[in-house]
């Protein structure tokens, strides 16, 4: 088994309203990176957390716009506390779940791509 894996998040066409996915981490993980992008001109809020705590990993963060990737890694992920830390990963716990929040720019965003990468263990 690989011990990196990813989680992709797609929304094809316009956005009407905001959108939030959620899966069950399988077993123990650590997020190490995220790259987050649109095709417009607008740039959306992203979140990251779990079920209790919605922006528990990654903060409201505006992301890519004209297709052009945010990237976000160890440099910009929250502690429980929801302090950022240089170079903190969180460690999510098997049976975790997970939620990716998006948020919309006044619906015009378009074709809204969060891809999640994870290292097991």
């Amino acid at each position: 088994m690989e011990n990196i894996f990813t989680i992709l998040c797609h929304i094809t066409g316009t956005l009407g309203a905001d959108h939030t996915f959620r899966w069950i981490a399988p077993f123990d993980c650590t997020l190490v990176h995220v790259s987050a992008n649109n095709s417009t001109a607008y740039a959306g809020l992203l979140e990251i957390g779990d079920s209790a705590d919605k922006d528990e990993y990654l903060t409201s963060s505006a992301f890519g716009t004209s297709g052009t990737p945010a990237e976000y890694d160890g440099n910009d992920f929250v502690d429980t506390a929801g302090l950022t830390w240089t170079n903190y990963y969180p460690r999510i716990v098997d049976g975790t779940i997970v939620v990716v929040s998006i948020a919309d720019h006044l619906s015009h965003m378009a074709a809204a791509s969060v891809m999640l990468t994870f290292a097991k263990g």
